[in-house]
């Protein structure tokens, strides 16, 4: 179908949805990520289970819209509600496949800024920082970034380096004894971005319909490799479409109807 109607958040969310598998465990970060799960949920992968920072873990998904993973509907028949202690010990324990993050900035290793962020004037604004994001970053065997295309945004450093991703390059994660993991795509409003493990960077790898690779570009601060060819991204279904807008009906986390 055409997917011309669908806001670009609606977009990178029903995409990043896609990089869920059946069957498995996925550490689900705040935001857009809890929606991407909640999508893979409902429509391709119905037993995957996700885990969450504040000691949740749930083999269903939950029926109202969340607006934080601490929200009573995430808590309702929840498989087991127990400690951030437990769940990151599953993750430390290597039973986490996939986190899902997001952030203020990522860069072309993968790595993710959400402590500070600097304006055009030089003011400095302070965020809220890891949470769980370097745990998972760290951990998880693969993650996934989901992260708006601005050029503020995807840069080539970050300011501050929060999660891990490559580091500064190839190498990085050995030295400093982190497992093999590591991100494998960046998912944002226009296009995914794939890496290239023996560079430890990230290239550009599908674009949206009715996306150039000049529109990519200009969101972005450093110039990627392109896959040869470049993917086109799958239309999305009346099935992944409908089960959105019927997690977040008013579009609060992706902001309306396009």
């Amino acid at each position: 179908m055409v997917n011309g109607g669908l806001a670009p958040r609606e977009r990178m969310v029903l995409r990043a949805a896609r990089e869920i598998e059946e069957g498995e465990t996925v550490f689900v970060g705040t935001r857009l990520p809890l929606l991407a799960y909640l999508v893979a949920k409902d429509t391709h992968a119905p037993n995957a289970v996700a885990l969450y920072e504040n000691g949740l873990i749930r083999e269903e998904a939950a029926r109202e819209l969340l607006f934080t993973m601490g929200d009573p509907p995430n808590i309702l028949n929840a498989t087991s509600a127990s400690t951030t202690l437990d769940v990151m010990g599953m993750m430390q324990a290597g039973r986490v496949d996939l986190g899902l993050l997001g952030g203020a900035e990522v860069d072309r290793f993968g790595n993710i800024n959400s402590t500070e962020v600097e304006d055009e004037s030089g003011r400095m604004t302070r965020l809220p920082g890891s949470g769980g994001a370097a745990d998972i970053a760290s951990l998880a065997r693969r993650t996934v970034v989901l992260i708006p295309q601005e050029a503020r945004r995807l840069v080539e450093r970050v300011r501050f380096r929060t999660s891990p991703g490559y580091g500064d390059g190839p190498g990085f994660r050995e030295r400093e004894g982190l497992p093999p993991g590591g991100p494998t795509a960046i998912v944002t409003t226009h296009a995914v971005f794939r890496f290239d493990r023996v560079i430890a960077e990230g290239y550009l790898y599908e674009i949206f319909p009715g996306v150039t690779v000049d529109h990519v570009l200009v969101g972005m601060s450093w110039s990627p490799r392109i896959a040869q060819p470049l993917g086109m991204t799958r239309p999305f279904s009346v099935e992944e479409i409908s089960s959105l807008r019927r997690i977040d009906p008013e579009g609060f986390w992706t902001g309306g109807r396009g």
